[in-house]
């Protein structure tokens, strides 16, 4: 089970990064702490990769702060985790605990930490969150604290206005522009022997930018399959043809997820 992570993600005003195999998507909301009701800004960073599902779950955490052991007991463990394999960590100065999951089929592994003005809780679920490069390559690259190196992960397409991260450029979404962008040509993935071989079927997602003139702009994946699978899709959605969206009779840019789905 070979696996190569992209690099460590991390989000503005936050004090955390993590390695994550594919570029995460990320759903931000104000909610209530349940101890006092207190408002606080919470995020969801995730991704899938390889049988794995990542997840990070960030909580402000506003005066009167909220302790590691409240905020465990706030989140809950629920029935997949064995309180039993409860174990005391310690990154870069700041506390964490951690659990296991009592199941053999589908094992999983969270690490809560408290920082200064935040909370986290880090999960690898699935098949493969059993496998020992977890440890490796996600785990063992949380970083806690101020002013992290990594890529800046911005909002999950929605309502708001998104920027092209090298150009500034406005990208719009489907429903914002006049006209969508037409799909000339798709061509289709190859198969991988090494796919074939281990029966791997599945489907890969990818979030691509149709720039507005007329090239496939930035690609990123949002479910991603083993064997080769995943970097053929890429290679097949950079031969992608099409017609640029328009709004207000001028060609723009526009998000569009793509799925490219893998069953011999």
């Amino acid at each position: 089970m070979g696996r190569e992570y992209t690099g460590a993600y991390t989000q503005s005003d936050e004090e955390f990064s993590v390695n994550l195999p594919f570029w995460p998507t990320m759903m931000t909301s104000n909610g209530l702490r349940k101890g006092d009701g207190q408002r606080r800004l919470q995020r969801l960073l995730k991704t899938s990769y390889d049988r794995v599902t990542y997840s990070i779950e960030t909580f402000e955490n506003p005066e009167p702060r909220q302790s590691l052991e409240q905020f465990v007991d706030e989140q809950g463990l629920g029935s997949d985790y064995d309180p039993g394999t409860k174990r005391k960590l310690t990154i870069d100065g700041f506390a964490g605990i951690e659990y296991l999951s009592s199941s053999n089929t589908s094992p999983a592994r969270v690490q809560f930490f408290a920082t200064e003005k935040h909370l986290y809780r880090f999960v690898a679920s699935g098949p493969g969150a059993g496998h020992p490069s977890i440890d490796k390559l996600f785990f063992s690259s949380i970083r806690l604290g101020k002013n992290l190196d990594g890529s800046k992960v911005s909002e999950d397409p929605g309502d708001g206005l998104v920027l092209h991260a090298d150009t500034g450029e406005r990208v719009f979404f489907g429903k914002e522009v006049d006209t969508k962008a037409r799909l000339i040509t798709k061509p289709e993935p190859t198969y991988t022997e090494e796919a074939l071989k281990n029966k791997i079927t599945g489907t890969v997602v990818l979030r691509v930018v149709l720039s507005k003139t007329g090239k496939i702009d930035t690609i990123r994946v949002v479910f991603g399959l083993p064997y080769g699978l995943t970097e053929q899709a890429v290679e097949a959605a950079k031969g992608i043809k099409f017609i640029p969206a328009m709004k207000d009779g001028e060609p723009v840019s526009m998000f569009i997820q793509l799925e490219y789905n893998f069953d011999p």
